[in-house]
């Protein structure tokens, strides 16, 4: 099937699946322009600079059922799956193949302080007043054709509302979990609002449950108003035939502060895309990645980070550690603009290839116009650090310990920023794991998938 044949696939599936659902007329508008926009972009492909070492076409262009509406399920997520952070007090919910799970049929939780967290398709229908003020406002003009896509099939993910002054107590715990016999693409929205002073941690971990080939285009907005706090850390750990694409987008007012942490411990193909803007003064925004690759893993990083007025700071730093054969690409952007003085934007890509034949490809840019800012970028790619491990098995620590312990350090900076502690040692457990050859599908799944 060819790339035209293939839209055209997803526009006859638009009209035939997603065009008479019945929504409200916000929801059916996103709907209608997206597909336009989709229909006209199609899919990125490699004369695409953004897109130039990772093929979108060639993972699209495959016969694979497009999931549209719930698919039921024989077995009970809880019985087969548990929760890789045990200690972890949080409020866990769940996708399934893009759309949420509820065993006890509770689509939507409000808490004492107001917080609203449940289905985003419930709350488009209880709480359209909301929804429509911020859905698809981060990303209505994204250029990004999977994002369009996502929007065009828009109909369930995860909302979550924080009003003025709430403090969400508990993290949020999002699973999002991938099961079929069959290959399934699935498509789901994410929706968090932290209005004036809010504060909360979200905690999203993408799973695949069973060994079929499965591909995941995501989209999350994140709205955070002026003081809120937010901190969201990603982990994915899926198996090696799946395909995942996560599009992230934030808006940032004044004083606020986000902090996003995407950990990719396992993958097939996995491409990540971050988009913040700093649209007021006094912002501060952390974004950070790990990425562990092997075998023929390919694992691509691409962020956008928009200094739109003064006085405001942005950090990010990125780590990756390729064995094998895998493959990995790193681009990111500091846009400054004329008004935004006083920037303070810092952003780093370093990357440690174990074979001769692992390949990372980094791109680190910067685009200024103001002329009173302190920024600067950077990468390194390179082999273990041949003195420190002569050093270490000197001093009585075999070659394979002291290269691990190396390589566990390196990782370590990254992990140190979650700021959840019952997660963070069990993510440090995971990555030491994977580091050591001891973790190569979904941790702690009761399916033994193969892949």
């Amino acid at each position: 099937m060819s790339n035209l044949e293939h839209i055209k696939e997803f526009k006859d599936l638009y009209s035939s699946k997603i065009e008479g659902i019945d929504s409200p007329d916000f929801v059916q508008e996103i709907r209608k322009k997206s597909i336009e926009a989709f229909t006209s972009k199609g899919f990125p492909n490699r004369k695409n600079e953004d897109y130039k070492y990772t093929d979108i076409e060639s993972v699209f262009n495959k016969n694979i059922h497009k999931v549209t509406e719930p698919r039921e399920t024989e077995v009970k997520l809880e019985e087969i799956f548990k929760c890789d952070v045990p200690d972890l007090d949080a409020n866990a919910i769940t996708v399934l193949n893009g759309f949420y799970y509820s065993p006890n049929g509770e689509m939507l939780k409000t808490f004492d302080n107001g917080v609203i967290v449940g289905s985003l398709a419930a709350a488009i229908n209880e709480y359209p007043d909301i929804v429509s003020k911020y859905l698809n406002e981060l990303c209505k003009d994204s250029k990004e054709s999977l994002v369009s896509l996502n929007s065009a099939f828009l109909q369930d993910g995860i909302f979550l509302y924080a009003p003025k002054g709430a403090v969400i107590d508990k993290p949020l715990q999002i699973v999002h979990l991938m099961m079929d016999a069959s290959d399934i693409m699935a498509q789901h929205r994410n929706l968090f609002v932290f209005e004036q002073g809010a504060e909360g941690k979200v905690v999203i971990c993408d799973h695949s449950l069973s060994p079929a080939n499965f591909i995941t285009n995501s989209v999350t907005e994140i709205i955070a108003a002026e003081k809120s706090n937010v901190e969201v850390i990603r982990m994915q750990n899926e198996h090696n035939e799946s395909k995942q694409f996560t599009n992230t987008f934030v808006k940032q007012r004044k004083d606020s502060k986000v902090v996003l942490n995407t950990l990719t411990l396992h993958g097939g193909v996995v491409r990540n895309n971050v988009f913040v803007d700093m649209i007021d003064e006094d912002c501060e925004n952390y974004t950070y990645g790990l990425y562990l690759a092997d075998r023929n893993q390919h694992v691509d990083n691409f962020t956008y980070i928009n200094h739109a007025k003064p006085n405001c700071v942005s950090n990010q730093l990125y780590k990756g550690i390729m064995d094998d054969e895998a493959t990995g690409a790193f681009t990111g952007r500091i846009y400054v603009a004329k008004d935004a003085q006083k920037t303070e934007a810092y952003q780093n890509n370093n990357n440690i290839l174990l074979t001769d034949d692992a390949r990372m490809r980094s791109k680190p840019q910067l685009e200024i116009y103001a002329d009173d800012v302190k920024c600067s970028h950077g990468s390194t790619s390179g082999q273990l650090d041949e003195d420190a491990l002569f050093y270490m098995k000197a001093r009585g620590i075999g070659d394979k310990e002291a290269r691990m312990l190396l390589m566990f350090a390196f990782a370590q900076e990254i992990i140190s920023k979650i700021s959840i502690v019952p997660l963070y040692e069990r993510v440090h457990d995971l990555v030491e794991k994977r580091l050591r050859g001891e973790l190569s599908r979904c941790n702690n799944c009761m399916m033994n998938c193969k892949a």
